[in-house]
């Protein structure tokens, strides 16, 4: 093998080692004169055919013709320290620089090109040639991210300062001059408070307490801004596990947060407050959707885009209140009993209770069931046959364990709902019909 450049012919014409084929001969070249440009020790030799790497198909040899005087004569050897006649230096100097200009200009041309082709450069263009993605605005209404889009401009981020600190939650808009659903513990602290609702797209309102239910967890506010879009409202009663649902608020303070899940449960009775505080009844919708401190009261919303339920408590395994977070366990204020109490304050500034005239207290029974301690002279439970000592068993079909499911239930149905009720009396398993009824405070 040879690089091309310093590659020297061996005494025969060949190189070493190498056989002469059959087809060449093996004489010497015929005496005379050599070619015009060979000369001794030069690689250009005229032994054509005796060149193992030549194309048979090519001509045998390459023969200079003679000059007039027949003797071929040998190129010049120009000496590079000689001098130079000053005007041909400057001519070829001067070539030479337009030469290197003409060859700059037409190579970043090209590279220009090549590289405009390519994609490289300031217009680079990354990943595949696969058609964009929609925008989210363009997303399918029924699609997800279509209902986080259309809910999202009607829930807001409650703030609340006063003398005694500052507390952050979700809230609602449930009406176009600017009432909002909450939760009574967004809201609740005392002292000189002020509101203030952050909407989705960076503008804030001040608002002001109408009224709230400690009892309930339910408050209302109403923003100083008009023509606000107002959510629609679903059936709490029509849901069914499974179901799936968004959770739209602002945890830990990170406003427009959407998390996703399913109806992990209906009815499901809790009952919730700070020792030696308010105690709270839910028959709550339980979701496994992310809800963390700061979501509460905003709205649980279905695949619809329609609001179901007030997000409200959650469960955790930390017994510290600060430290508290999701483990998909969260409970939200059916929608059917949140609009009524709001309602309720809107129109008189208090919210009516839900009661059946009874008492009950944990622990007084065996078996299934909640007995009833006292029953209220001419109050719903004794309108409808109930005596003390009866043992509730179910309401509409819900099972009772114990005085909390009870409560919570029935809290759950609007003042003058007609409930069926199944209750064991001795040994008798009987049923009666009762038209529930507000409270009198």
């Amino acid at each position: 093998m040879t690089d091309g450049w310093h590659w020297q012919q061996p005494g025969n014409g060949r190189p070493q080692g190498q056989p002469v084929p059959s087809h060449v001969p093996t004489s010497p070249p015929p005496a005379g004169p050599a070619p015009a440009g060979s000369a001794p020790g030069s690689p250009w030799w005229s032994d054509a055919l005796g060149d193992p790497w030549r194309d048979p198909h090519a001509p045998a040899a390459v023969v200079l013709q003679p000059g007039p005087t027949g003797v071929a004569q040998p190129e010049p050897v120009v000496d590079p320290d000689a001098p130079r006649p000053p005007g041909n230096n400057r001519s070829v100097l001067l070539v030479a620089v337009v030469s290197a200009l003409l060859a700059g200009l037409l190579g970043g041309s090209l590279g220009y090109a090549f590289a405009a082709r390519s994609g490289i450069g300031g217009g680079t263009a990354l990943g595949g040639n696969g058609a964009s993605p929609p925008a989210a605005a363009n997303r399918p209404p029924d699609s997800l991210a279509g209902v986080a889009g259309r809910l999202l401009p009607s829930v807001v981020t409650v703030r609340v300062a006063s003398s005694n600190g500052s507390s952050i939650g979700s809230g609602f808009v449930v009406s176009t001059d600017g009432y909002v659903i909450t939760n009574d513990h967004v809201v609740e602290g005392g002292g000189t408070q002020t509101f203030t609702a952050a909407f989705s797209d960076g503008s804030t309102a001040s608002g002001k307490l109408v009224g709230q239910d400690p009892e309930s967890d339910i408050a209302v506010i109403k923003l100083a801004r008009d023509g606000l879009t107002p959510v629609e409202f679903g059936d709490s009663d029509a849901i069914a596990v499974g179901d799936p649902v968004l959770a739209i608020g602002s945890p830990l303070a990170l406003s427009n947060t959407v998390t996703a899940g399913i109806v992990s449960a209906v009815d499901r009775t809790i009952q919730a407050g700070d020792p030696g505080g308010t105690v709270r009844y839910y028959a709550a919708i339980q979701t496994d959707a992310a809800v963390n401190q700061g979501n509460s009261g905003g709205p649980l919303v279905d695949a619809g885009g329609r609001v179901i339920g007030v997000n409200a408590v959650i469960k955790s395994v930390s017994a510290d209140e600060q430290s508290a977070g999701n483990i998909g366990l969260a409970f939200a204020i059916p929608i059917n009993q949140a609009k009524r109490v709001a309602q309720d304050i809107i129109d008189t500034g208090k919210a009516r209770r839900t009661v059946i005239g009874a008492k009950v207290t944990n622990g007084r029974t065996t078996g299934s069931g909640v007995r009833l301690d006292t029953v209220e002279s001419g109050g719903p439970a004794e309108s409808a046959g109930l005596r003390a000592g009866d043992v509730v068993t179910r309401i509409d079909r819900h099972p009772l364990e114990e005085a909390t499911d009870l409560i919570a239930l029935v809290r759950k149905y609007a003042p003058g709902s007609v409930v069926t009720v199944e209750y064991r009396r001795g040994t008798a398993t009987q049923t009666a019909s009762v038209t529930l009824a507000a409270d009198a405070q």
